[in-house]
């Protein structure tokens, strides 16, 4: 998703006059980027991964790669990406570096410590798109922040139902990345999710009050919203693992639909 986020605010800033040679160098400085913080996020999380079904198996965690190693590894994986991204312009680089900086030493922290931290990490989580479009223009536009925000709010909803399914894997290794996560699986989870997908109908409204996108391409953006929003409420009433999935699989098909509704519009 980092990459298919980036590679559109590019897209979606070239307004159809794309240069290969620079999208390519982009998919690299990203996914360097990218990996470098889920090496460090790993290299910080190693033990707690080990209590976990799901990570258990990583590298770190089940001995086929040493610390030493992966920090290397991370180093020269965010040194690449940083590089790759400095044949932009400064603020391309900034915004790579900050996402590296916010996701591997302030949000892996976190989350041992407040619920608070899935903000911070939707942070990073958001910025691709943003990082894309300055690549191409030099600049943050009104459109870059219309997407940064869409996926923003969308990691919330996303990253809880991830959460409520993996629940006890996350309580066993002391995460406390879910809303009052010591009283269980309650509805507070679930009542979370359903409020932050409300916000994602105002935020397809105020392009089309800006002029930023046709009413179209707002009232196609609103009514996968509304989908979004209808899945999270099922997921408020039954709160069970049906409506979890439910809830995910719709947030994965909202925002590439509601990300090439921009670009086609810009285009």
């Amino acid at each position: 998703m980092v990459v298919f986020t980036s590679v559109i605010g590019y897209l979606i800033a070239s307004g159809g006059d794309i240069h290969w040679g620079s999208l390519g160098l982009l998919l690299l400085g990203g996914f360097s980027i990218t990996a470098a913080s889920n090496t460090l996020n790993e290299v910080l999380e190693k033990d707690y991964d080990a209590l976990m079904k799901r990570t258990a198996n990583r590298p770190l965690p089940a001995g086929r790669m040493t610390v030493s190693q992966a920090v290397i590894i991370a180093g020269l994986l965010a040194a690449l990406g940083i590089v790759a991204l400095a044949f932009f312009n400064p603020l391309t680089t900034l915004l790579g570096a900050l996402s590296l900086v916010i996701y591997a030493f302030l949000y892996t922290p976190l989350k041992r410590i407040t619920s608070l931290s899935v903000m911070v990490g939707a942070v990073p989580g958001a910025l691709p798109a943003l990082i894309g479009y300055v690549a191409y223009t030099g600049s943050i536009g009104p459109v870059a922040l219309i997407l940064f925000t869409i996926q923003f709010i969308w990691q919330m909803p996303h990253f809880w139902s991830i959460g409520w399914l993996g629940f006890e894997d996350y309580q066993e290794a002391g995460y406390k990345l879910l809303p009052n996560m010591a009283a269980g699986k309650t509805r507070e989870i679930s009542k979370y999710a359903f409020i932050y997908t409300l916000y994602l109908l105002p935020v397809s409204a105020i392009p089309g009050f800006l002029g930023l996108l046709s009413w179209t391409s707002c009232l196609a953006i609103g009514v996968a919203s509304m989908y979004f929003i209808w899945k999270a409420y099922q997921f408020y009433q039954h709160n069970d693992k049906a409506s979890a999935k439910g809830l995910l699989y719709a947030s994965l098909l909202y925002l590439p639909f509601s990300f090439i509704v921009v670009l086609i519009d810009s285009l």
